[in-house]
């Protein structure tokens, strides 16, 4: 027994030592057999990895294939949701809709750095409170209350457009890096941060941004300084914040990894949950119903004594039940933007891998030397559209802005003949914008249902849009954030 234990004992050494070996050698390339992290010979550094960190707020949503498009009958027979196999790589989505306190957070944040020198910038991102009016209702209490009142705090946001959304992004983007430098003793705190000296990703990694620093990092470079600011390479950063493809959306919506057993799903959805009902057929829950949504003519809330879905107008955000990935919120409540531009025929154009409407692609602003030009007037790169020039020798793309490829476009127009047609604006070739339809390049896809809408709307398949400065009293959104290496973690 004494030798059994001695053996045990001998083999846990070896192991440990093994481990200690491993980590304390030097990795090499393996394709030049050159030390890495060496400043004796030249320093190339190769930081410690596993996986992505995850976001505040977000939760990891597996990505995989499903038929995007209808599943609910086509009630209004505006077939531009006609089902198509793609695929979604795994990505980042808000566990919630953005609330209320969330978005005064923002605010208050732009106000301290903005307020004394560019108030219309503040003014540009507050919320339009009187998207609540209406003519012939007594809505003011709304127009007063819901977005500073602290009992709305956890509601979801609303009168915020497409373009006051995608600014919040962005922002939140630069303040969950900040605090990352913060957390790893890069940077210190600066409350004090004014106008164009705020901290700014973009402005940080093209050496445009100092900061209060507290410690740099140690450059390795024997050419170097002896310190250097943070990297893309050395995994700190996190990608950026922004909305979710109407893919993504959909497919999160869905939640169809509550359904299958390997590769086989046992029950296609309608909604976010099993079923082809509204109410929870649970013994514990039986007839509450699943999501904030109007029930029927005149009717938002139900019956004094047992309020059925609980709610007027919008609900707490985690007031109803998640769904399989854990999504508050996915079938009623508000209605949420999304990135794609809105094309009637986009599930037959969309590509299969990634689907999206709305590309265009754009480099930075450099002057003749290749530097990064200047800063704008609130701290951030400048950015501008790819030329003609730069794509001469290109085969997958020829020109910057892709949102009207195959539909839109000239050559895709019935007037792709036509050289007097060809001069007047791209809004015109196809959907004459203002006269026929209000189709253009900045309609902007909002999904799911709302607490103003009909349970029809649930269905993670239909699509809605609307121009992209428009807000509303039932359109909210939340954020998204690309999973970078494996789509599952380790």
């Amino acid at each position: 027994m004494k030798r059994k234990y001695y053996n045990l004992f001998v083999l846990l050494v070896i192991v440990f030592s093994a481990m200690i070996y491993t980590s304390c050698r030097k990795s090499v390339s393996n394709t030049t057999g050159w030390e890495y992290n060496n400043p004796k010979n030249g320093g190339f550094e190769v930081v410690p990895y596993e996986e992505q960190e995850t976001g505040p707020g977000l939760i990891l949503i597996e990505g995989g294939t499903f038929a995007m498009g209808r599943t609910e009958q086509d009630v209004l027979y505006d077939w531009n949701n006609i089902p198509r196999r793609i695929t979604v790589s795994s990505f980042y989505l808000d566990e919630t809709e953005v609330t209320n306190l969330d978005y005064l957070e923002y605010l208050y944040w732009l106000g301290r750095v903005f307020g004394a020198d560019y108030p219309e910038v503040i003014k540009k991102s507050r919320p339009d409170t009187l998207v609540w009016r209406d003519k012939l209702a007594y809505n003011e209490p709304y127009v007063d209350y819901y977005l500073r009142h602290p009992a709305y705090r956890e509601y979801p946001v609303v009168g915020v457009s497409w373009q006051q959304a995608s600014d919040y992004c962005q922002w939140r983007t630069d303040r969950v890096n900040e605090m990352i430098l913060i957390r790893e003793g890069i940077l210190k705190f600066d409350p004090n941060q004014q106008n164009e000296e705020n901290f700014n990703t973009e402005a940080y990694l093209a050496g445009q941004y100092e900061g209060l620093v507290k410690s740099d990092l140690i450059d390795l470079n024997p050419n170097g300084t002896g310190t250097r600011k943070v990297r893309m390479e050395d995994g700190i950063f996190l990608p950026k914040y922004r909305l979710p493809t109407e893919a993504e959306w959909e497919f999160a919506a869905l939640g169809l990894i509550g359904n299958t057993i390997y590769e086989r799903i046992t029950e296609r959805r309608l909604y976010p949950w099993n079923g082809h009902g509204a109410r929870n057929p649970d013994d514990k829950y039986i007839g509450e119903f699943f999501a904030n949504t109007m029930r029927g003519r005149g009717d938002y809330m139900g019956v004094a004594g047992h309020l059925n879905d609980n709610a007027d107008v919008t609900s707490p955000v985690t007031a109803y039940w998640p769904n399989d990935y854990g999504l508050y919120g996915m079938g009623g409540n508000v209605s949420e933007w999304v990135m794609d531009v809105f094309r009637p025929l986009s599930p037959e154009d969309f590509s299969d891998f990634r689907s999206f409407r709305g590309t265009r692609f754009q480099t930075q602003v450099r002057d003749e030397e290749g530097n990064i030009a200047e800063k704008d007037s609130l701290g951030r790169i400048k950015w501008r559209d790819v030329d003609s020039s730069e794509t001469n020798e290109r085969r997958n793309y020829k020109k910057a802005d892709n949102i009207n490829y195959l539909d839109g476009d000239y050559n895709s127009s019935i007037f792709f003949n036509n050289e007097e047609k060809k001069e007047e604006p791209q809004e015109k070739w196809m959907y004459d914008y203002g006269i026929t339809s209000l189709v253009n390049d900045k309609a902007r896809v909002y999904k799911g249902a709302s607490w103003r809408d009909r349970i029809y709307w649930i269905s993670p398949g239909t699509r809605r849009y609307l121009d992209e400065k428009l807000s509303t009293d039932y359109i909210g959104f939340r954020c998204a954030m690309t999973r970078v290496g494996s789509p599952t973690g380790f």
